[in-house]
């Protein structure tokens, strides 16, 4: 009972200091023994496989799940995953909380942290910059694995699409690659596997090949990167990474691993995209990817040219997926 009033108490308290938090699990925290690792899941329903996957690296540790709306679910998920001592969801809907001493600190001692869906562009202008964001940083380069879906893959690599001025469709991003609903941040999570790399979520399912072309064509054309890569993963699907930078895939479907080759011919205000010679590497569950030599096996390898804003796919018969 005591248990209970005191974890009720804190959640007012948090509530009046501008965040929400949630607890399950062990009241004590434990250290723990993380080992690091990714997941990156792309919306959707996750299997359980990737989730214990991911929760047993935590070492036995306690997890934190950030987030700027929703509530707790995934304590749960994350616990029954097994392998953690408690799990805290932290609602930071401001700046402000994302400076809070309190959360920072549960940050910092995380054994693992995840990102959860919602909308990105609350996660860059809540959080990037702020004591949560740093903490968030140290622990990567501590070594304590890191996740997200939807939203939360978004904003893991060094370039990730903002949702600043709202979503992008693949139509409206390859007609124009500079409608300012295509903005690109960066210098928010610092995963040393994704340098160079933007990822993309629900990806078969909502139809986001074009507009993650068009990413990757900015990318290059802005003089961002000479090379730009994308992690794109489709809906009920993620990518378990491996520090050594191998990775596999969880669920029914595949994850898409593009690198450009050449900078785009024509990516200009107001002009239909062309692009050629973009590299393409799908797995399953059945097939590997390393992205430290970017190179599969097992997968299905291929080329896309976009023509004035028209995919071609070097595959047979034609498919861009």
């Amino acid at each position: 009972m005591r248990i209970l009033v005191w974890l009720f108490a804190l959640t007012l308290l948090a509530e009046e200091t501008g965040y929400q938090s949630f607890h399950l699990g062990n009241a004590a925290p434990a250290a723990g023994k993380p080992s690091p690792g990714y997941l990156l899941a792309g919306g959707g329903n996750t299997t359980d496989e990737a989730y214990r996957w991911f929760a047993t690296k935590a070492g036995g540790g306690d997890a934190v799940t950030l987030r700027a709306s929703g509530a707790d679910a995934m304590n749960k998920v994350l616990l029954e995953g097994g392998g953690l001592n408690s799990a805290d969801t932290f609602l930071c809907k401001d700046r402000a909380a994302a400076s809070d001493p309190a959360v920072v600190e549960r940050v910092r001692k995380a054994s693992v942290i995840w990102i959860a869906g919602g909308d990105q562009w609350n996660y860059v202008r809540f959080w990037k910059g702020t004591p949560v964001g740093d903490a968030i940083n140290q622990r990567i380069r501590d070594g304590v694995p890191v996740g997200g879906s939807s939203a939360g893959l978004a904003v893991l690599g060094e370039f990730s699409f903002s949702a600043e001025h709202d979503s992008v469709t693949s139509k409206q991003a390859l007609a124009n690659p500079f409608d300012p609903a295509v903005a690109i941040a960066t210098d928010f999570i610092h995963i040393p596997l994704l340098k160079g790399i933007i990822t993309d979520t629900h990806w078969v399912k909502r139809d986001r090949l074009g507009r993650t072309l068009v990413f990757l064509a900015r990318i290059v054309a802005d003089g961002k990167a000479r090379t730009a890569s994308s992690i794109a993963v489709d809906e009920g699907n993620a990518v378990m990474l491996e520090p050594d930078g191998s990775a596999r895939v969880s669920g029914p479907g595949a994850a898409y691993f593009l690198r450009t080759t050449a900078a785009p011919a024509v990516c200009e205000p107001g002009k239909p995209l062309t692009f050629a010679d973009i590299e393409v590497y799908r797995i399953t569950s059945s097939g590997r990817f390393d992205v430290k030599r970017w190179r599969g096996e097992g997968g299905t390898a291929y080329r896309l040219d976009v023509d004035a804003d028209v995919v071609r796919s070097s595959q047979p018969g034609g498919s861009v997926y």
